[in-house]
């Protein structure tokens, strides 16, 4: 399979853990070294994930999840950024008490399947053309490691511009790319 065929496949499919971690990353000072490649591990380990559960999982599976996929993400990227915006008006609260981190638990498992969804589909892909899937997957998984590493340290440059408005405008980034993804599907 050509280099750059896998590059753009890869930097297509990491476009949208870009922007879930330039819009996580917009608000106070970002997300700190820690979170950035904790963030960015998993976002790439999915991505390498799934492009292999999708080769194997053969056209029968596929089928089944193909009509919901996309609503299955959008709707976990409305729940992360809705969550994020209700809290951006409960910062008085949050002040008192440690606010949450996106980059750990049940929060991080959902970003990571939302935003790696569309690999399952190029896994299959894949595997109809008979294209063996681990080097293809590895450099997808490493594109979007680097890519969401990328979005984490321009998150905060842009959130200096947004001020107060960060968090905000970082949930509205993650429902925008819910619509987007719907709106792709239509």
């Amino acid at each position: 399979m050509n280099v750059l065929f896998v590059l753009g496949v890869a930097l297509a499919l990491a476009m949208d853990a870009f922007a879930v971690a330039v819009g996580l990353s917009l608000a106070g000072d970002g997300l700190r070294g820690a979170q950035s490649l904790r963030l960015a591990f998993h976002f790439g380990l999915f991505q390498f994930m799934m492009p292999i559960a999708g080769w194997a999982a053969g056209q029968t599976v596929i089928k089944l999840i193909a009509a919901y996929d996309h609503w299955i993400a959008a709707g976990l990227l409305v729940f992360v950024g809705g969550k994020m915006i209700v809290e951006s008006f409960h910062k008085e609260e949050r002040i008192e008490r440690k606010p949450p981190d996106v980059t750990r638990g049940f929060s991080l498992i959902l970003l990571s399947v939302a935003t790696s969804l569309d690999a399952l589909a190029v896994g299959l892909s894949f595997g109809a053309l008979r294209v063996p899937i681990l080097l293809p997957a590895a450099v997808i998984g490493v594109v979007c490691f680097t890519v969401t590493l990328a979005g984490t340290k321009i998150g905060p440059l842009l959130g200096k511009l947004a001020g107060k408005w960060a968090e905000i405008a970082g949930g509205i980034v993650l429902l925008l790319i819910a619509v987007k993804i719907l709106v792709d599907h239509l």
